[in-house]
């Protein structure tokens, strides 16, 4: 493994703590106004996911599938952004936002941490969109992925963009639709020539890991994740930089 020296300040990624999907509750939905909302009156980070629609728009949703949070069914890449929007939460008044609803709302007031997410298919639509919309905003951002691919191509295209790799010690969840082989090539980073990633954003419960251990000595911090009190908070940031949490309110 092999981190290019880190040439950038990065404290205004790890300042705060990250809230993962907003500051979400019982009354709350993940990856909502209403929980993006309650983070910012907290002044918290805020850890989001972007899924890819059929018409190739960016909406703020974490399942592949919209059948947990919504009142409906099947994949969210299957239905227009417009089709998501009129879906009812199962709980609540919130509609499902793009990115550009979520840019407004936030503008630029705490740091964002967008997740891509993907379906490991070598699509790339998500990336580039995202990047359009990111273009013209003035806020402080940073992109991440477990799929190398993606990360890979927002270092081509957009260089200067901050990205991330997010990634876990074991490698039963996530990488499942993926060959043995490559999860493991994944679990060594062995993609870190065309990633290049500022930050890693792990799995707490991995850690320590002698591969991260040498990534924050090399500069780079390391976020971790989730957590779920201020136990495994202080756990956490023994061998981390910052948390994403939920379930609690850190200091």
């Amino acid at each position: 493994m092999r981190f290019s020296p880190q040439l950038r300040d990065l404290s205004w990624l790890v300042a705060r703590p990250i809230a993962h999907r907003g500051l979400h509750s019982k009354k709350k939905i993940e990856n909502t106004e209403s929980a993006f909302a309650a983070a910012l009156k907290h002044n918290y980070t805020i850890e989001c996911d972007l899924q890819l629609t059929a018409d190739g728009k960016a909406v703020v949703f974490h399942d592949d599938e919209v059948d947990r949070l919504l009142d409906g069914k099947g994949l969210v890449k299957t239905y227009t952004a417009k089709q998501i929007r009129k879906m009812d939460f199962k709980k609540g008044k919130d509609r499902v936002q793009n990115l550009g609803e979520l840019l407004e709302q936030v503008d630029g007031r705490v740091t964002l941490v967008i997740e891509l997410k993907s379906h490991w298919d070598h699509d790339r639509t998500l990336v580039h969109r995202a990047l359009k919309q990111l273009r013209d905003y003035d806020g402080p951002y940073a992109l991440m992925s477990f799929d190398p691919e993606m990360i890979a191509c927002v270092a081509d295209i957009s260089p200067h963009t901050v990205r991330g790799i997010t990634a876990d010690r074991v490698t039963d969840s996530y990488y499942n639709p993926l060959p043995l082989g490559l999860r493991l090539a994944m679990r060594s980073f062995s993609h870190l020539a065309r990633t290049r990633p500022h930050f890693v954003s792990f799995d707490f419960k991995g850690l320590p890991f002698a591969e991260m251990t040498a990534i924050r000595n090399a500069g780079h911090p390391v976020i971790s994740w989730t957590i779920h009190n201020e136990a495994e908070a202080a756990q956490a940031l023994r061998y981390s930089d910052q948390i994403t949490f939920e379930g609690f309110k850190p200091e």
